[in-house]
C-alpha cells in the first residue's frame, strides 16, 4: 500500500510539473515574407483552387465549418496572429485539408466523413491553422529559394503578378508544392499547437491524437492522402498526450450540436472520382 501510494505521489507531482511549466511555446521561423505578402500569397492560390476543385456552396456546411473554425481562431495564439481565416468545404472523397499562407482554409468532404466526432474535426482544423500561425509555408519557400526570392519580393515589376513570379521558383500549388508539404518538425509543432486552440475552444485534444491513430491504423486508401500531405511524426499520439498534461486544467466537451445534421448532408454529396496523380 505504501509504495501505491508514492507511485500515486509521483503521479501527481509530475502532472503537477507539467502544469508549473505550461504549455510547449513555438514562434514562426526565418522568413522573407512579411505577413501581408502571406495574405497576398494565400489568397490569390486561394482563387486558383476555387477554380480547380468543387467547391461546395452548401449554405449550411459552409456555416458549420466557419462555427468551429471561428471557435478555434479566438483563441490566444489565433489572435495573436492577426491572420483572417475563412473556411471552405471542397466535394473531395480524399481525407485531407489543408490550409494556405494568411489563412484561407479547404476542408475536404472526405474528412467530414471521416471524423467520428466534432472534436476530431476541430483538430484537424486547429493542425492546419497552426501551419498558417507559425508561418511553416512561407518559412520553407524562403529557406528553398533564399537568393532569388529577395528580387521578387521587393519588385514591382509591371504587369507582373507575386503569384506569377512565385510559380517562375518552383513556389506553387503543385505536387510536393513547398507551401503545403512539410517537415515531420512542422507537423509536430502544428500538432502541439493545435491541441492548444482546440483547448481554448472547450475540444478535448486527445481526439485529435485519436483520429491521427485512426488513420496510421487504417492505412491504405483512408489513411495515405492524408499522411502523404503531412508526414507521420514518430510517437505522435503520445507527443500530443503529453501536451494535454501542460495545458491548464479545463472541461471540456463543447459541441455545436449539428454534428450529425453535417454528417446526414455531406452523405449526399456528389464526390468526383479521385484523379489519378502522375508518378
Amino acid at each position: 500500500m505504501k509504495k501505491i501510494a508514492r507511485l500515486a505521489i509521483c503521479a501527481v507531482g509530475l502532472i503537477a510539473l507539467a502544469w508549473a511549466q505550461g504549455p510547449t511555446q513555438f514562434h514562426p521561423g526565418f522568413n522573407l515574407f512579411s505577413k501581408q505578402k502571406d495574405v497576398e500569397v494565400g489568397q490569390a492560390y486561394a482563387a486558383q483552387v476555387r477554380q480547380h476543385t468543387i467547391v461546395v456552396h452548401d449554405p449550411y456546411l459552409s456555416e458549420y465549418v466557419t462555427r468551429v473554425g471561428r471557435r478555434l481562431v479566438a483563441s490566444r495564439e489565433a489572435q495573436e496572429s492577426g491572420f483572417p481565416f475563412t473556411f471552405e468545404v471542397v466535394a473531395d472523397p480524399s481525407i485531407n485539408a489543408f490550409a494556405l499562407p494568411g489563412g484561407p482554409m479547404f476542408i475536404n468532404t472526405g474528412l467530414l466523413r471521416a471524423v467520428d466526432n466534432e472534436a476530431q474535426l476541430a483538430g484537424v482544423m486547429g493542425h492546419e491553422m497552426s501551419h498558417v500561425i507559425l508561418r511553416h509555408g512561407t518559412n520553407q519557400a524562403s529557406k528553398k529559394q533564399l537568393i532569388e526570392l529577395p528580387a521578387v519580393l521587393g519588385s514591382q515589376v509591371a504587369g507582373g503578378s507575386l503569384v506569377g513570379q512565385l510559380a517562375q521558383l518552383g513556389i506553387g500549388l503543385g505536387a510536393n508544392s513547398v507551401l503545403l508539404k512539410f517537415s515531420r518538425t512542422a507537423e509536430s509543432q502544428a500538432d502541439l499547437m493545435g491541441s492548444h486552440l482546440m483547448a481554448e475552444a472547450g475540444y478535448n485534444p486527445i481526439e485529435m491524437a485519436r483520429f491521427f491513430n485512426k488513420l496510421n491504423a487504417e492505412g491504405g486508401s483512408h489513411g495515405s492522402q492524408f499522411f502523404s500531405d503531412h508526414p507521420n511524426p514518430d510517437n505522435r499520439e503520445k507527443a500530443i498526450e503529453n501536451e494535454v498534461q501542460r495545458l491548464p486544467p479545463q472541461t471540456y466537451g463543447y459541441e455545436t450540436g449539428e454534428f450529425q445534421k453535417m454528417k446526414f448532408i455531406v452523405s449526399h454529396i456528389h464526390e468526383p472520382k479521385p484523379q489519378i496523380q502522375p508518378k
